[in-house]
């Protein structure tokens, strides 16, 4: 793709990334150390909106296989036409371009077919975590004026308690086997409802079934709309880490970035012959954008884990599947390796490994290949980034790094006054680029707070940056530990305490010490049983300066997470 717009190659002697050497300045070093192949500077405009991007697809990979899930697989065709059916149904119940859609199911055939249809009706789309409480569910439901919704009927009950506080007018219950032929749906359905009782019991009189849905839209004809580039396409609510859940307003033109921006980078990518392993949660931004959105774009065969907590099965889902990309977090591929049976699977096929979400640790990064003869990738975005900021290449990847800035991406390590610091130094990693937020939906005081008045985003996360543009985080920056005025980063005891047989996971934080401000907590869960503390406090010595040896030490059953497997400092706090 020739380089294009503001950042164009006009200048100089142009390198062979895209580029002139004019312009790999200190302020981006990484120009003049990308990865062979990427271009940096690529349009991100090429489709007006999400729906033209995913007519494309359709049209171009109707015969190939898109989806599959307890054994079903669904074709692009088939996807195609649900999708139009079930936007056409929206529209006929009355949604307009603009209104919101919510989305709460886990990875199913029916997530997909709904996202598609919400895009194809034009809607703004809010996706909500299965495993959220009532009470969780009803702040991103009346904040977002959500107007309609598809649920997974295992969790309507928690929407029934909700629903008289929402602007709900529109329900679709789904089951977990619409989506397969007739007779297996039914066996699915009975045994996932009556025989493990996974369905409580709710009444919504109101609510109108999937198969139902598809048969009204299937009766009349689907208006296309006219869709803006400027136009929200989801209210991705994040900050469950660290703060109140708040929601990223992303609009087409964010994600359309984003997804061309992943395809410039990941360019070994053939499209039509990939098979992706979608065990990240659609309803998260990396299993959105990354998973559904580039690799549909691709035309890539989605092998969906509705359920990546159960392992045994997860890894029986990798022994049936020759997959050639993989994208996961920290935890889950530390989960799968303790399994005996991961040494089972052929992994011959594998053409690409992410992690994100959280921080690769090293001694996971490190086994992994050892058992697999793959690296991971590691990459870094947010929610209010749509999310994919850097990544490492196939090509050239520096273990221990977030990789170097996506094409069209900025990232400058700034201080508190926002000013660039030297390369080497910390300081807070901040982005630039087209897939960044419009802002906070509707808390323009927040917006404030995260975007400089050159345009940077204010990540939150502390980093540094070296000579070839390779951004490393140091941590959370509210996760940090302060010891007697010393700085402690928590990944950094975690990388050690992880290297220590007998760790299966672990967890720095800091806990209130008289003496010294604070004091570094380990907290460890045990893969040996005669793991002692002495021998955790030991082995941290002999690679930690005294201050960040930890103190204290306590052995946990398991450690509290979010729903996609990060750990959760801040309830161990």
């Amino acid at each position: 793709m020739p380089p294009v717009g503001a950042w164009g190659t006009g200048k100089g002697m142009s390198m062979s990334n895209g580029v002139s050497k004019a312009e790999a300045s200190s302020d981006r070093p990484w120009l003049a150390h990308y990865p062979k192949g990427v271009q940096w500077d690529i349009a991100t405009d090429t489709y007006r909106n999400a729906l033209e991007m995913l007519e494309e697809t359709f049209q171009k990979f109707a015969a190939a296989p898109a989806q599959e899930n307890l054994g079903h697989v669904m074709y692009y065709r088939e996807v195609e036409q649900q999708s139009r059916e079930l936007a056409t149904f929206f529209q006929v119940k009355g949604l307009k371009p603009g209104d919101t859609l919510a989305i709460q199911m886990p990875n199913v055939l029916q997530y997909l077919v709904t996202m598609f249809a919400g895009i194809r009706a034009g809607l703004r789309i809010v996706n909500l975590n299965p495993l959220y409480t009532p009470a969780e569910m009803k702040g991103p439901l009346r904040d977002s004026g959500a107007k309609a919704m598809v649920i997974l009927a295992n969790f309507a009950d928690k929407l029934e308690k909700v629903l008289p506080e929402t602007d709900l007018q529109l329900l679709v219950v789904t089951q977990i086997g619409d989506s397969l032929p007739l007779l297996k749906s039914c066996i699915v359905n009975t045994m996932v409802k009556h025989v493990k009782k996974m369905v409580p019991a709710f009444h919504l009189p109101q609510a109108i079934s999937w198969r139902a849905a598809l048969g009204i839209g299937r009766s009349a004809r689907y208006q296309r709309p006219d869709v803006p580039s400027d136009q929200t396409l989801f209210l991705q609510y994040t900050g469950g880490t660290t703060g109140v859940p708040k929601a990223a307003d992303l609009t087409h033109a964010n994600i359309v970035a984003n997804v061309l921006q992943c395809k410039a980078f990941f360019h070994m990518l053939v499209p039509g012959k990939e098979v992706l392993i979608a065990a990240l949660p659609f309803y998260h931004i990396f299993g959105l954008t990354v998973n559904s959105l580039l690799l549909t774009h691709l035309g890539a065969k989605l092998v969906l884990v509705t359920n990546p907590r159960d392992i045994p099965a997860f890894i029986k889902v990798l022994q049936g599947s020759r997959y050639t990309m993989f994208t996961g977090l920290n935890t889950l591929f530390n989960a799968l390796m303790n399994n005996p049976d991961f040494t089972k699977i052929d992994f011959s096929a594998s053409k690409i490994v992410v992690a994100g979400g959280m921080a690769l640790q090293q001694a996971v990064g490190e086994r992994w290949l050892k058992l697999t003869g793959k690296p991971i990738l590691e990459g870094y975005g947010l929610s209010e980034t749509s999310p994919v900021l850097c990544c490492n290449a196939p090509s050239q990847n520096v273990p221990g790094t977030i990789g170097q800035p996506f094409p069209r991406t900025e990232i400058a390590i700034l201080d508190p006054d926002g000013k660039r610091v030297p390369l080497g130094e910390r300081g807070e990693i901040c982005a630039r680029g087209p897939q960044v937020m419009r802002g906070y939906f509707k808390k323009p005081a927040e917006t404030a707070q995260v975007m400089t008045a050159d345009g940077f985003f204010r990540t939150g996360d502390a980093g540094t940056m070296d000579e070839r543009g390779y951004v490393r985080i140091v941590d959370r920056i509210k996760d940090m530990i302060l010891v007697s005025g010393f700085n402690v980063y928590p990944n950094e005891v975690e990388d050690v305490l992880m290297t220590l047989p007998g760790v299966r996971e672990a967890a720095a934080i800091g806990v209130p010490d008289g003496q010294a401000t604070e004091r570094v907590k380990a907290c460890v869960v045990k893969s040996r049983d005669t793991l002692t503390e002495e021998e955790v406090i030991e082995h941290c010595r002999k690679s930690l300066a005294a201050y960040k040896v930890p103190k204290v030490v306590q052995f946990y059953a398991e450690l509290p997470k979010t729903p996609v497997g990060k750990i959760l400092r801040r309830e161990l706090r």
